[in-house]
């Protein structure tokens, strides 16, 4: 397991990085309540560009570029829920910052909707809305489980 985050070299906007808003089939920007940008994929969807801090929630190739992996098996919860608190704050100070934070698993959607609804709650939504916000602003079947739902009612606001 990573245990260090590291930071994008360079700051800007998502044009600056190579990256556009534009939704693929499981790729898509989205925008917490603070303003502040994230990029939820699938892992086998090549990002645009390597300019950005990945947390990498699932088993598989590890990027070349600086990333945090979290030990979180599909379709489940993360097995050290402190360590994930703290890699989804830092991710989250980063993309509060400008920096573009991506946020992948296998297939795009359980781990790494859950994942965002979390940055959304750490950011101001209410626990008890943030897979609906999550599944309107990222990916409407994000966050599968009952578990994962349960979960996010336990993430605090940062």
């Amino acid at each position: 397991m990573i245990t260090e985050v590291f930071r994008c070299s360079s700051t800007g906007n998502l044009r600056d990085h190579g990256l556009v808003a534009e939704e693929t089939v499981l790729s898509k920007i989205v925008q917490l309540p603070s303003g502040a940008r994230v990029r939820g994929r699938a892992l086998r969807d090549t990002p645009d560009s390597p300019a950005a801090l990945l947390l990498a929630l699932a088993d598989g190739p590890l990027p070349e570029w600086p990333h945090r992996r979290i030990e979180w098996p599909d379709f489940g919860l993360p097995r050290n829920r402190q360590d994930a608190l703290d890699a989804l704050a830092k991710a989250l100070a980063v993309a509060r910052a400008g920096e573009l934070v991506e946020i992948a698993c296998h297939g795009g959607r359980g781990r790494t909707g859950t994942a965002i609804a979390a940055l959304a709650i750490m950011d101001g939504v209410p626990a008890r809305d943030a897979v609906r916000w999550t599944r309107t602003h990222y990916h409407p079947k994000a966050v599968e489980t009952p578990w994962q739902r349960w979960w996010l009612r336990t993430v605090p606001v940062t």
